[in-house]
């Protein structure tokens, strides 16, 4: 037997099947994401999208497969499940605004003014509520806002006092917990700026607030708005910082999601659609502007 006849009966390996099958390579890429995907992520939307229709009986607090539009109406038509809505979206909207407002001016000193050591310090900085667990960091914001918390005491001397526990703490909350998601990706864009334009602007006599709102906004659109999506989503998703630093009167849409999970599901169910509804309304008004043309 010849060496040539050995050599193609010997078995051919995996990588040069794949080689010669381009679709076969394809799907040993894409088998496991899109199993996990599909059986995970699409599989559990679903359940829980078909739990929204069912019902629960009063008395023993037994889920009862069917089909009814109950629990969407009560989303629609009960006061306080409205409210719970609106405040949920303007918490992850102030949040947003926010953490945009702050990360412009921070990543433009950052990027062109900051030496290098102090730009090493403050991105350890703003990179710092990551080291730490969600919970320890809620719990640390709460020592600020208590009564006799940091903030009260620090500031004491000047006759200035804090918020105390309600929405205007639970924004400045989740600002601190999710700054970082809109920062980094701003910082990124601003380093990768022109320094001439700075300079231009500057000739022109444009002062250091309008070439920011002039020159540096219109770029840093797409960073923006990438940014956004994590705070906004993230914002509305959040619950444990209502119930932490919100007070009794402060409630978020996770909050009545957590009340409701095991009292009544399919009501924690279709609660659960609407800050989905919400992100999808969102991406949606972003696309049509044009801003993510770029990203």
């Amino acid at each position: 037997m010849s060496t040539k006849t050995v050599l193609e009966r010997r078995p051919k390996p995996i990588s040069t099947a794949l080689h010669r099958h381009p679709r076969g390579r394809l799907a040993s890429l894409l088998t496991l994401p899109m199993a996990w995907l599909v059986g995970v992520y699409i599989l559990s939307l679903s359940l829980m999208l078909i739990t929204a229709f069912w019902t629960t009986d009063p008395f023993t607090s037994r889920v009862k497969p069917g089909f009814t539009l109950e629990n969407f109406e009560q989303i629609l038509t009960v006061p306080a499940f409205v409210s719970t809505a609106l405040r949920t979206l303007g918490i992850a909207l102030a949040v947003t605004l926010i953490s945009a407002a702050f990360s412009i001016p921070l990543a433009v000193f950052m990027a062109k003014v900051a030496a290098p050591s102090l730009r090493a310090a403050l991105a350890v900085l703003i990179t710092l509520p990551l080291w730490a667990g969600y919970l320890v960091k809620i719990i640390g914001m709460r020592l600020v806002w208590t009564e006799e918390g940091f903030f009260n005491w620090s500031l004491s001397v000047f006759g200035v006092r804090g918020p105390g526990f309600g929405i205007a703490a639970t924004i400045l909350t989740l600002v601190y917990l999710w700054f970082p998601y809109m920062a980094i990706p701003v910082y990124a864009a601003v380093s990768q700026i022109p320094a001439n334009l700075f300079d231009a602007s500057s000739d022109l006599g444009a002062s250091g607030f309008r070439t920011i709102r002039t020159v540096v906004a219109p770029l840093l659109m797409p960073s923006l708005i990438a940014g956004s999506v994590f705070t906004f989503s993230l914002s509305l998703g959040d619950y444990i910082a209502a119930m932490y630093v919100g007070g009794s009167d402060t409630q978020m849409i996770g909050s009545v999601i957590a009340q409701n999970i095991n009292l009544n599901p399919p009501l924690a169910a279709a609660f659960s659609i609407v800050p989905i509804v919400l992100v999808v309304v969102y991406l949606t008004a972003v696309r049509r502007t044009g801003a993510l043309d770029n990203i």
